[in-house]
């Protein structure tokens, strides 16, 4: 899939062509970078962004535990996409931001974190009060 921030200063094609899986996380910390009512992580397997000069990132400590590095343009400052920090290689997987790729399919879309919920959840959707368990649903 195709991708850019606001500015088209940063533009990037994911390796596949549609994501692994899509999450309307409803975490504090994603409705304040994404200034709504949740952040959509549309989730690849890892591609690096930081190899373009306009990339910059910060890093920050997950509700899970998990430290997160968050990628974002350093002209309009678009959230690009984030990767969990493992110790000794790169993540197996980002999870770019939903709105910056061209054609996503938005059906089927799981909820999660909805323990902060602001919005209501649609009844019958994939969702978790907090992180995903893949194992079951709730």
């Amino acid at each position: 899939m195709n991708g850019q921030c606001a500015c088209g200063s940063v533009k990037f094609v994911t390796p596949i062509d549609k994501p692994l899986n899509l999450f309307h996380c409803h975490c504090i910390d994603c409705r304040r970078q994404s200034s709504s009512a949740f952040g959509t992580s549309a989730i690849f397997p890892f591609f690096r962004v930081d190899d373009n000069p306009n990339v910059s990132h910060f890093s920050r400590v997950c509700d899970s535990g998990r430290k997160q590095n968050c990628y974002f343009c350093n002209k309009c400052g678009s959230r690009i996409l984030h990767a969990h920090v493992v110790d000794g290689g790169d993540p197996q997987v980002v999870a770019v931001k939903g709105g910056l790729l061209e054609g996503l399919n938005w059906k089927n879309a799981k909820h999660i974190f909805t323990r902060s919920a602001v919005i209501p959840i649609p009844d019958g959707v994939e969702s978790w009060v907090a992180e995903p368990d893949f194992g079951k649903a709730k």
